[in-house]
């Protein structure tokens, strides 16, 4: 990896926080369509991303869902302008496939939990990811659970990180890490792992809402 990572913000709700984060040096700005406390709904979203638009925001857009239905994906798509749709469930790649072809001009990444009991050798992890090869523009991996997608504010093994490295390195896309990252432990990752992105969004939260000062912090840690 050369340069700062690039970095994502997930889970934002609120008009003035996205008018606050649209001034910072954030790449990509998450929005939750999955069920979860931080779920947002096409035109909620749309409305946001015109807000930061209005700010002078130059952050792309993307969608966070888990199994989603083609046909919900075109509807939320027809209303809010998503640049990416990050698929965080059992997506197969006959679904990803499928969706390129509806929407040649999005961008998709996949999203892996990091189980600590699975095999995260170079091989199996080639093995495993293999139906995807030149269907994904990004991977993201997060702590698994079995019961949500991701926000759990968990981190995963991190020694699992290099495996992936090397599939999205000879794939040419980034690899994203997220899971219970903040403020106090990102630049440790950074420094340990060449991963193309971070993702943040419990971590640069007070309350159940998103900080801006916490986001700031943030920001300033991974790209000093």
């Amino acid at each position: 990896m050369t340069g700062a990572p690039l970095l994502k913000v997930c889970g934002l709700r609120d008009a003035a926080t996205a008018a606050g984060a649209a001034k910072l040096a954030i790449d990509y700005i998450g929005f939750v369509f999955a069920p979860s406390k931080r779920r947002v709904t096409a035109s909620e979203a749309r409305d946001l991303i015109a807000a930061m638009r209005e700010e002078g925001g130059r952050q792309r857009f993307v969608g966070v869902f888990v199994n989603p239905s083609l046909d919900e994906l075109d509807a939320v798509l027809s209303e809010a302008p998503l640049d990416v749709v990050q698929l965080h469930g059992a997506e197969t790649a006959d679904f990803v496939r499928a969706f390129r072809e509806r929407h040649p001009g999005v961008r998709v990444w996949k999203a892996l939990g990091v189980s600590g009991e699975a095999d995260h050798s170079a091989e199996a992890v080639a093995s495993r990811l293999a139906p995807f090869a030149g269907l994904l523009d990004g991977l993201l991996l997060d702590a698994y659970d079995p019961h949500v997608g991701g926000g759990t504010g968990k981190t995963f093994r991190w020694d699992a990180i290099p495996a992936y490295a090397a599939w999205t390195e000879r794939e040419g896309i980034p690899l994203f890490a997220a899971g219970g990252l903040h403020a106090d432990n990102v630049r440790e990752l950074l420094a340990a792992h060449a991963v193309g992105g971070v993702d943040v969004s419990s971590g640069v939260e007070t309350d159940g809402a998103k900080d801006l000062t916490k986001i700031r912090t943030f920001v300033e840690r991974v790209k000093p």
